[in-house]
């Protein structure tokens, strides 16, 4: 994997993605074996868009891996802000790290930067295309809560048309046998065609679509929520309509599994009610530690770091 670029989860095999997510769980067991692997290496962050738990969560790892960060938080602190265009911004950023993570809120902006970074590019977020390190995360937290990836019954709730984290979890979970998807949202944020005519039928997934979380939840093994995304919408009464339209409260978590395990890729607004958090079935905080883990994971595989201490 060493010098290769991450721009959708499809760009790794079933096995690679296997071998990084034991390397993710032998890094939680022994952090402290992989405080120095990428001493030397230089993580840039290149956020064009707003987030918390990503670029943190991107500089947590490379500094927990001995390494260190440069980068930006927003647009106007690079010279885009000037006019330069994307592809002079990556190639000169290139020239003083190792490895890139950037966030861009234009679909297929990170595929762009690939082809102009001489070192690998992790896309961090473009657009409502994919954001393939939250789906390292959300595989990561599935297979260490529920010790398997196929035969679950998957629901995906709320925004399932400009989410992301849902496009590219749903092509995902896709891959591994007996997956079924649940698909609950209202009729605006229906899920896109191209997943359902791209990715569900090719792999011979079974899926059903519904408007009422009350109706699937009991059948549910994962509850994938998703905020409505107010950044994605051009009509401001229109987001004010539908901002509402779940809401995971005490009450429904009753009709549910006693397993259930309950993901958001965060942050919520008020699609999960807090007093939902004491319930041990939900599990985004733990989702959140997670995803340092996997991108530790990540980060040594693509810069070719030696393992941890023997």
């Amino acid at each position: 994997m060493k010098g290769r670029h991450l721009i959708e989860p499809g760009n790794f095999t079933i096995d690679e993605l296997d071998k990084l997510f034991s390397l993710a769980e032998t890094i939680m067991k022994n952090p402290d074996s992989y405080s120095e692997v990428c001493r030397g290496k230089v993580l840039a962050t290149l956020f064009f868009e707003p987030s918390t738990r990503t670029r943190l969560s991107f500089e947590a790892a490379m500094l927990r891996l001995g390494g260190s960060t440069l980068g930006f938080a927003e647009p106007g602190a690079s010279s885009t802000s000037k006019g330069e265009s994307l592809a002079d911004t990556i190639r000169t950023v290139a020239s003083y790290v190792d490895i890139i993570a950037m966030r861009n809120p234009k679909e297929g902006a990170a595929l762009l930067a690939s082809q102009y970074s001489d070192v690998p590019v992790i896309n961090a977020g473009d657009g409502g295309h994919h954001h393939p390190t939250q789906t390292l995360t959300d595989l990561l937290t599935i297979r260490t809560i529920k010790k398997k990836m196929g035969g679950l019954t998957i629901g995906l709730c709320g925004d399932l048309k400009f989410g992301r984290t849902v496009h590219s979890l749903a092509k995902a979970m896709s891959r591994y046998p007996g997956n079924r998807f649940a698909l609950i949202s209202p009729p605006e944020l229906e899920i896109p065609d191209y997943i359902i005519s791209r990715v569900f039928k090719p792999a011979g997934v079974s899926f059903s679509k519904m408007l009422r979380l009350e109706d699937v939840i009991g059948d549910l093994d994962i509850l994938y929520m998703t905020r409505v995304q107010k950044e994605r919408f051009f009509n401001e009464q229109d987001y004010i309509r539908l901002k509402d339209s779940y809401i995971l409260d005490t009450e429904k978590m009753r009709l549910a599994k006693k397993d259930l395990c309950v993901l958001h890729p965060l942050p919520r607004v008020n699609e999960i009610s807090p007093e939902v958090d004491s319930d041990p079935r939900a599990t985004y905080f733990q989702q959140v530690k997670f995803g340092m883990y996997a991108r530790m994971a990540l980060i040594t595989q693509l810069l070719g770091c030696d393992g941890g201490k023997k």
